[in-house]
C-alpha cells in the first residue's frame, strides 16, 4: 500500500498537473508482464491491432480478460491505492490496452485527449477516470515517448478552428490507428504549449505515470533501435460508468465490478 503521505502528494501533483509520476514496479513483475505481451503479440486474435497496411503490431487491447499476469496487475494495490485517492471511490477497468512502438517502424499518435473518444463514443458522463501508465521498456527522447502539456485538463474539450465534428458510430478502428478521430491540429497544439510546456515522460523500465483523460498528449514515431511498449490502464468510477457502449469489449469492458486488491 502506499504510504499516505506519499498518496495525498502524487493525487495533489496530479489534479495540479494532470500528470504525475506515480513510483516504479519491481522488476520481476515487469519481465512476467513483457513475457505476456511478447507471447499475445503473435497470436492471431481482434485484441491485436497493427500499424496500417501492415504485419507490425501497434497495439493490444483488453489482455486484463485473458492474461493471468495482466488480469493481476489490474489488481495491484499502489496502482489500485492511487486510482481510488483520484476518483474518490471504487473502480473497475475500462480499458487495458498496450500501445507497442517497434523500432524503426512504431509510429505516431497526433495530439489528442481520450475524454472526447469515451464522451461521444460511449456516453461516459464526465472524466472521471485514470489513466496508469506502466513502462515496459526504458523510455528516452528517441523512441516515441508520451508527451503530454500539463495543465491542459483543466481546459475542457479542446476543439481546434475549423474542425468538422467525426460522424458518431464509425469503425472502431479509426480510434486506435494512427489516424485517430478525435484530434487536435498541430496549430492548436502550438499555440497551448506557449501557455503549457511540454514535458516528455522518460524513465526505465518499471516506471508508473498517472494522467487525467482530459490531458493534451502526442507521441511521435519510434526511429531508433529499441522498443517503446507503453501498457495503460483506465480505471473508471463505478458510479460514472458510460451510458450508450457500442465499441467491442476487449477495447471498452462491460464489466463494472468494483476491483479488489489482490
Amino acid at each position: 500500500m502506499n504510504h499516505p503521505t506519499a498518496l495525498a502528494d502524487s493525487v495533489a501533483e496530479y489534479e495540479a498537473n494532470g500528470c504525475v509520476a506515480a513510483g516504479r514496479l519491481d522488476t520481476a513483475t515487469v519481465d512476467e508482464l513483457r513475457a505476456s505481451i511478447d507471447r499475445i503479440s503473435k497470436e492471431t486474435r481482434p485484441e491485436v491491432v497493427y500499424e496500417e497496411g501492415g504485419d507490425v503490431v501497434r497495439a493490444l487491447h483488453g489482455c486484463h480478460r485473458f492474461d493471468a499476469a495482466c488480469a493481476e496487475l489490474v489488481r495491484h494495490p499502489m496502482l489500485l491505492d492511487l486510482a481510488e485517492a483520484v476518483l474518490g471511490g471504487p473502480v473497475y477497468v475500462y480499458q487495458f490496452k498496450v500501445n507497442v512502438k517497434q523500432p524503426r517502424e512504431g509510429k505516431e499518435w497526433p495530439w489528442h485527449q481520450d475524454y472526447p473518444f469515451w464522451h461521444h463514443e460511449d456516453g461516459m458522463p464526465a472524466p472521471r477516470a485514470l489513466n496508469i501508465g506502466i513502462f515496459l521498456d526504458d523510455v528516452h527522447e528517441h523512441n516515441g515517448p508520451l508527451t503530454v502539456l500539463p495543465g491542459t485538463h483543466r481546459l475542457g474539450i479542446i476543439e481546434s478552428p475549423g474542425a468538422v465534428p467525426p460522424a458518431k458510430g464509425g469503425d472502431w478502428r479509426d480510434h486506435v490507428s494512427a489516424k485517430l478521430t478525435y484530434t487536435v491540429d498541430n496549430a492548436r497544439a502550438a499555440e497551448l504549449e506557449r501557455d503549457h510546456p511540454g514535458r516528455a515522460l522518460l524513465g526505465p523500465a518499471g516506471t508508473v505515470v498517472a494522467f487525467h483523460p482530459s490531458l493534451l498528449h502526442s507521441s511521435t514515431n519510434n526511429p531508433s533501435d529499441t522498443r517503446r511498449a507503453l501498457l495503460l490502464i483506465t480505471y473508471n468510477a463505478v458510479d460514472n460508468v458510460p451510458a450508450h457502449v457500442t465499441r467491442p469489449e476487449f477495447l471498452v469492458d462491460r464489466d463494472t465490478t468494483p476491483l479488489e486488491r489482490r
